[in-house]
């Protein structure tokens, strides 16, 4: 192999030692990134979730609440205490009263099928209990967006795996004395490295702001 053919393959396994290198770095810094961004999201996650654990339960004591006046309110005009009736009437939360008027005018007593409870109502709607589902959903999305940021920072330790062979066979074709196997070394690298950008450059990026 004439000098020339040799100082070829020499630039050729310099300039891949070069680009795989920074691509590396670039693989590395990228899968870092992803990572904290999936690590910051993972916290959203967390914290939504607790809020709607919150509001699951502010919206569950509320309706004991409304059970427990409604009952009193049963027990008293059923044997029609009629100030007892004013009293808890009165005393009934603002979410339970649209229902429970709802409720009266469908005259239970005397009509047949009529709901059985203000709280088969559709009228009886908790604000909290909307709260919850509202974050409950917030919640799935962002564990969907964690999910996707484990797999993009996955693609890029892949992308520093790629590269680290092309590394390796850029550098090893320095230290063969046959010009031919030199030749497949650096062809290899190369190919390799091409890979590894092809499959990088499907990842989104994240920039540090």
């Amino acid at each position: 192999m004439s000098a020339s053919s040799t100082d070829r393959i020499e630039l050729a396994a310099a300039v891949l030692l070069a680009v795989a290198a920074v691509t590396t770095a670039w693989s590395s810094y990228q899968s870092s990134r992803w990572n904290g961004e999936q690590a910051k999201t993972a916290s959203a996650v967390n914290k939504t979730r607790i809020a709607a654990a919150r509001s699951a339960d502010l919206a569950s004591s509320q309706t004991q609440v409304d059970i427990a006046t409604f009952i009193q309110w049963v027990d008293a005009y059923a044997t029609k205490q009629s100030e007892l009736v004013r009293f808890y009437r009165q005393r009934f939360r603002a979410e339970f009263k649209p229902a429970f008027d709802a409720w009266v005018a469908t005259r239970p007593l005397k009509t047949a099928g009529a709901p059985p409870t203000p709280f088969a109502m559709p009228q009886y709607r908790l604000a909290a209990a909307a709260e919850a589902g509202r974050l409950d959903v917030e919640a799935e999305l962002l564990a969907a967006d964690v999910r996707r940021y484990i797999q993009r920072s996955s693609n890029y330790v892949l992308g520093v795996v790629l590269c680290a062979v092309a590394l390796f066979f850029a550098g090893i074709s320095t230290k063969l004395a046959s010009p031919r196997l030199r030749v497949a070394m650096v062809g290899l690298g190369w190919i390799v490295f091409l890979v590894a950008v092809a499959w990088i450059a499907t990842s989104p990026v994240s920039i540090a702001i």
